[in-house]
């Protein structure tokens, strides 16, 4: 693959000299960087980097593709640990009918929602699906996500989850970005196991998990743990079936209520707890103990209209907090990172220094990358973006409505 040399970077940021696997509380608020800096790759691996004024001679350009970033930032790529960006069709209808007064649980209810996206997804082919995916991965990578996890959900049956399954498969081995994929079958009840639950949630544990472990088609388990949905007791039975083969536990809680969601994803050691728009007492309390990455999705907060999660409780009460896209077509079709900074900056009230952690470092332990991915340190994947020309940190969430990134950097390699 080659060098590559990045020179005259304005301010090379959330640089490492011991790898850390995530940030927590009040240390959120740091951002460690060099002004006036150099960063050296070689093949898909960062190699060195540090000030200018301490820079290496490079002499030989043939062999050393050489980049000048005057006046620019370069930053790690962004993780994005939670999208649904496999599935069959937009659902702009459902949009609309918000606007007009409906509820997600009305929309639900009317055949709308989930299952909506879970009846169109059977009716599409594999290559389609994968084809649709495909852009949608090169537009998030654009906006300078690097690292991204993909959950499947929408088939609803043994055919449906595994064909999605399938195309994740086959995006991992096709992008440029690194993808872990996510079974989430347990996203909602079919409505043809409606009345008998147990036999679907059977059917999950007995015929598509099998298949799973065979053809190595999911990194994680999940379960959409809320009101009208999985119970805490379900949860814990699929979530305990994965982890027999496996998989690593993340989970679905607290969007709409507190449930006991999250004490099931500690019990189970989940890697993150996801959404967290309502929070009690004691799921931050039981956080504090755990080592569970709480991870918040604002942009699904502001498409569907529903409370933005606790976020300055969170960090105050000394635990590390996550940021994900949730892109999928029902409550969040945008897997835009830099937007979702900009509003964790104004709903959340977090710092500019905080979303950068959320979005890199935090976000890479919620996918299990943290020793790979989501900070500036020799030995880490080369996965970068370097700016245009821009003031400060706080400009990237600032400035909402622009695209601030010139370069992408996948794998060492300066990505089209």
């Amino acid at each position: 693959m080659g060098k590559l040399f990045i020179k005259n970077i304005k301010e090379l940021i959330q640089v490492e000299e011991t790898i850390k696997s995530k940030v927590c509380g009040n240390k959120m608020a740091s951002l460690p960087s060099i002004k006036d800096a150099w960063l050296m790759t070689e093949d898909d691996k960062i190699v060195a980097f540090g000030e200018m004024i301490n820079s290496l001679e490079i002499t030989d350009t043939n062999e050393i593709e050489v980049i000048n970033a005057s006046g620019k930032m370069v930053f790690p790529s962004f993780c994005d640990s939670h999208t649904h960006l496999v599935y069959a069709a937009s659902r702009e209808e459902e949009f609309v009918d918000r606007i007009n007064g409906l509820t997600y649980e009305e929309i639900a209810s009317k055949g709308g929602g989930i299952l909506n996206s879970a009846k169109r997804l059977q009716n599409t082919s594999e290559v389609d699906l994968y084809n649709d995916a495909w852009e949608r991965l090169e537009e998030i990578k654009k906006t300078g996500t690097g690292a991204v996890e993909i959950k499947s959900g929408y088939g609803l049956s043994v055919e449906g989850e595994l064909k999605m399954l399938r195309v994740i498969k086959k995006l991992k081995e096709k992008s440029e970005l690194t993808i872990k994929a996510n079974f989430l079958g347990a996203h909602a009840i079919p409505l043809e196991y409606k009345d008998n639950r147990n036999k679907y949630i059977e059917l999950i544990i007995n015929e598509i998990i099998p298949v799973i472990k065979s053809e190595g088609l999911a990194d994680y388990i999940d379960v959409f743990c809320e009101t009208n949905y999985y119970t805490p007791e379900e949860t814990d039975i699929i979530l305990q079936a994965g982890i027999a083969v496996g998989l690593e536990p993340k989970i679905h809680v607290n969007q709409f209520t507190s449930i006991g969601g999250i004490q099931t994803g500690i019990k189970n050691n989940a890697l993150s707890v996801d959404h967290l728009e309502v929070m009690e007492e004691k799921d931050i309390e039981d956080l504090i103990k755990s080592d569970v990455m709480p991870t918040l999705l604002p942009s699904c907060s502001f498409f569907l209209g529903i409370p933005y999660a606790p976020a300055r409780r969170l960090i105050d009460s000394g635990l590390p907090v996550s940021l994900a896209s949730d892109f999928n077509p029902g409550s969040t079709p945008s897997g835009n990172i830099p937007f979702v900074l900009s509003l964790a900056c104004i709903n959340y009230k977090m710092t500019p220094e905080e979303v950068i952690n959320a979005s890199t470092i935090n976000a890479s332990y919620a996918m299990g990358l943290s020793k790979t991915h989501g900070s500036i340190a020799i030995g880490k994947k080369a996965n970068l973006f370097i700016t245009k020309k821009i003031p400060s940190i706080a400009y990237l969430p600032y400035s909402f409505g622009s695209n601030n990134i010139e370069t992408i950097i996948l794998n060492g390699k300066i990505a089209n």
